[in-house]
């Protein structure tokens, strides 16, 4: 069975990194992520990866610093991400490229959408570090320009929760799964799919967005072959 998405545009977050440590790297989830990461690129399916760094630094709760700072850090955290999960993929044997929307030549290629395009092409794993470069923008505002600049079919975001709901399930016993929902739905009722410019950005482009769980990874897969899990959104 062939999987129903040519390109896809991989988001998962830096805390799903860090398994049940709540901060940091766990190296078996990392090593399961990448795997499953790989053998979606083997069933021929072009993968673009951004992670976040919340894991290690979350720019926009540290208060008491500067803004612009705390953000530039929040950055070289998802660069962290991005090596760590560069090299669990190429331990189980996929090629891979990171690209740095902040200049870091020693460990990083400069972000060049033509240059990330031809990598996907030949097969390769790219992964964006550093979000979009610029203060006050998310990673998951990142993966929203990504995906429209690479032309991915669709923009999977890979979170804790599986779905979208009315309201937050973890809070709430009552809360309600969408299975399909428009962009506009998750601008108008501030569903908490990712923030306004990264929904609206997906919007305005036609970006596709499937959330759904990453606590079991091979979700990935299951969603690249379109099996209904989480919430479409449309």
């Amino acid at each position: 069975m062939a999987a129903v998405y040519k390109r896809i545009l991989l988001k998962i977050s830096g805390e799903s990194l860090a398994g049940d440590h709540g901060q940091g790297i766990c190296n078996d989830t990392l090593h399961r992520i990448g795997d499953t990461i790989h053998r979606l690129s083997k069933l021929g399916v072009e993968v673009a990866v951004v992670v976040g760094g919340g894991n290690f630094w979350r720019g926009r709760t540290s208060n008491d610093m500067d803004r612009v700072t705390a953000d530039h850090m929040g950055m070289l955290a998802t660069s962290i991400n991005s090596l760590a999960l560069s090299d669990a993929l190429e331990q189980a044997g996929a090629v891979t490229r990171v690209l740095s929307a902040i200049e870091m030549r020693q460990i990083a290629e400069p972000y060049i959408r033509k240059r990330a395009v031809r990598h996907l092409e030949k097969g390769r794993i790219v992964i964006f570090a550093c979000g979009t470069g610029n203060p006050f923008f998310s990673t998951d505002t990142a993966a929203a320009l990504r995906a429209s600049e690479i032309e991915a079919d669709i923009m999977f975001k890979a979170t804790m929760v599986d779905g979208v709901y009315d309201k937050d399930p973890r809070k709430h016993a009552d809360a309600k799964r969408f299975e399909t929902v428009t962009h506009d739905q998750v601008l108008q009722l501030s569903l908490g799919v990712m923030d306004a410019t990264a929904a609206a950005l997906c919007r305005d482009n036609q970006v596709a967005i499937a959330v759904f769980s990453i606590e079991d990874p091979d979700n990935i897969i299951r969603m690249a072959m379109g099996e209904k899990l989480g919430t479409i959104v449309s």
